[in-house]
């Protein structure tokens, strides 16, 4: 069967690689939002504790790596790109490359799983401009579905709780409560897109198969103005109010919005959340995201090859239908700009 593009390509956020990339990593990735210096000065030391590298290239390579595997095993020899948003390799320079290599049509896989402006479309804006900065005759790009109700999806999130639970000393095991993490956005985002639909889905999905364990979605690594509505409650503020309760429940804490286990889940699950657990008193363990699980890289071939051979089916489980192969005019748009405070 004649496949529908002629390469495949990864794209994916980027992250600093050391102490210098810091601050021009959170330049490009705050450009045009007016972001204070200062702000971007406190968000560096996240990455200090870490001696300035995200280990997200890193993943992506692996991921990478593992994938092209799946894909020749599978007699998929296509060639395989990748280009970052925010940092090398960069989107530009990988549609040149790819513009050069005379490639014409390909299929991208986009590292998130669920629909708003910031996880699927601005990606797709990317792309267009990366598209544009290549140069005329530049490959055209379609992006592959979200995958958040894929059963193989579920089966890979079904694991990683089970490897967080026997983490628990045996006592707390069979109490644990499930707490599901996602990147929070802004309120007027998420009214335009059905990010916390797919979430709040997603996560229903992988509890129901843990009888007895109750759960929870709950958001982190807010940014903004205060002042400006984000979707809550936030880890920590929840595991305060958890430790409220009579007897608060041990926890495993699963970022199920998030593929890989890039700085921000590092920081703001293994340090803050971790710490704040600690000092409550509540026993904790993380459930690692999808990365390089063998049933996710199958699941991104299966993705892959239902749009190279146009096949009929769309593998999807759960209360809601696949989702769309091509995204409509009006999907996941860009909240509006909140109105100037008064003075």
């Amino acid at each position: 069967m004649t496949p529908n593009y002629d390469a495949i390509l990864i794209v994916s956020f980027g992250g600093p690689e050391g102490r210098d990339d810091v601050i021009p990593f959170l330049q490009n990735v705050t450009r045009g939002r007016n972001i204070p210096e200062d702000r971007l000065a406190e968000v560096a030391e996240h990455y200090y504790l870490y001696d300035g590298v995200s280990p997200h290239n890193r993943q992506i390579t692996d991921l990478r790596d593992a994938l092209r595997l799946e894909l020749d095993a599978a007699d998929i020899n296509l060639p395989l790109y990748w280009g970052n948003r925010n940092w090398t390799p960069y989107l530009t320079d990988t549609l040149r490359q790819m513009t050069d290599d005379g490639i014409r049509k390909a299929i991208a896989f986009v590292v998130s799983g669920y629909s708003s402006y910031s996880s699927c479309r601005q990606y797709r804006e990317n792309v267009q401009a990366a598209r544009k900065a290549a140069g005329a005759t530049a490959p055209s790009v379609d992006k592959i579905r979200v995958f958040f109700n894929h059963p193989l999806f579920m089966d890979v999130m079904e694991d990683r709780v089970n490897e967080a639970i026997a983490k628990l000393a045996p006592e707390h095991q069979e109490s644990a409560h499930l707490i599901f993490t996602a990147h929070s956005i802004p309120s007027s985002m998420a009214a335009n897109c059905k990010y916390e639909l797919q979430l709040t889905e997603a996560s229903r999905l992988v509890a129901e198969r843990f009888p007895g364990h109750t759960h929870e979605l709950v958001y982190q690594s807010r940014s903004g103005p205060p002042h400006v509505p984000w979707l809550e409650p936030d880890i920590c503020d929840y595991l305060e109010n958890l430790a409220k309760e009579n007897s608060p429940p041990p926890v495993i804490v699963i970022p199920i919005g998030f593929l890989s286990d890039h700085l921000e889940v590092l920081y703001d699950l293994d340090h803050e959340a971790a710490d704040t657990a600690a000092k409550l008193n509540i026993p904790f363990a993380r459930a690692l995201s999808a990365g390089t699980h063998p049933k996710f890289i199958t699941m991104i071939r299966e993705l892959i090859a239902e749009r190279l051979y146009d096949t009929p089916t769309r593998a999807a489980i759960g209360q809601y239908p696949a989702s769309h192969d091509y995204c409509p005019q009006d999907c996941c748009l860009p909240p509006q700009r909140p109105a100037a405070r008064p003075a």
